[in-house]
């Protein structure tokens, strides 16, 4: 019998990194290549659909919704996570625990039925409106659905989790002892904070907000539940024109708009933050 050739070791470890590429490459490369080759086809050859993204103003419209939605819900969920990352590393055991389920249980929630859940407690009718009647803040109930309020709230909520990993992370790595050697020098404990502490959370702050940007960028059901129509934004839109118009060129060159900008948001990540840092 003839004995099987055994293969060299790094070929070995070649051919066992092989699936992934692969994987990638019908799972994603395939599959946007069609979305490049709709974007200039159809409805015929040419670059008509982007011509179109650069004059069309309702397309300005939705994308600087997006963009300017993105960035709010960006903000408020870093002064959240924020808070909640300081806490947990500056608290006790107990308080650390009550952090950890704030964080963790939403994980096991899915969106949609948060959604749900926001679009209940938000309505007019809802706990929320009835806390402030009964507290005496209100007359009468406040319009937090079906407009961009709602969407906010559901998608900040949505988003502090995400940002809450790279901060904590982030704040792990600063080295005690620098802080007690500026308290040492006689700086308060604001001016530690703020001269100390927080310059050396800024590739934190800066990943959590490129992350949670480009996670809002790509959101559907809340705004379409909770915007109720109003807070049109470019995931809603693509649909629109996909399934609903069949404009699928101008559908597809908005897909492409868009990975540009992911790409483009991704490549300021590597370029000014140390991403193992964020996840380390």
């Amino acid at each position: 019998m003839k004995m099987i050739t055994r293969l060299p070791e790094h070929w070995q470890y070649r051919l066992l990194l092989w699936p992934l590429p692969v994987l990638l490459l019908l799972c994603y490369v395939v599959p946007f290549a069609g979305i490049i080759t709709w974007s200039v086809t159809l409805p015929e050859l040419g670059v008509d659909n982007y011509v179109r993204l650069a004059n069309d103003p309702s397309i300005h419209a939705v994308l600087w919704r997006t963009l300017y939605l993105c960035a709010i819900v960006g903000i408020c969920a870093l002064l959240l996570a924020f808070l909640m990352a300081y806490c947990w590393l500056y608290s006790s055991s107990r308080w650390q625990r009550w952090v950890e389920l704030c964080i963790f249980l939403p994980f096991f929630i899915s969106v949609l039925v948060r959604t749900f859940g926001w679009l209940v407690a938000l309505r007019n009718n809802g706990l929320v409106n009835g806390w402030l009647q009964d507290l005496g803040l209100i007359d009468s109930p406040l319009a937090l659905t079906r407009n961009t309020l709602g969407v906010i709230i559901a998608m900040v909520h949505f988003m502090v989790p995400f940002a809450f990993f790279p901060l904590l992370s982030s704040m792990r790595q600063i080295d005690d002892r620098v802080l007690l050697a500026a308290r040492g020098l006689g700086a308060s404990r604001t001016r530690v904070f703020i001269s100390v502490f927080l310059p050396q959370t800024l590739p934190g702050l800066l990943g959590a907000f490129i992350m949670v940007f480009v996670f809002c960028l790509g959101f559907f059901i809340i705004p379409a539940i909770l915007g109720g129509g109003s807070t049109l934004m470019a995931a809603e839109y693509v649909f629109l024109q996909m399934f609903q118009t069949y404009n699928w060129g101008i559908g597809a060159a908005l897909c492409v708009l868009m990975l540009v900008l992911v790409s483009m948001l991704v490549w300021l990540l590597m370029r000014f933050s140390r991403v193992e840092r964020l996840v380390g």
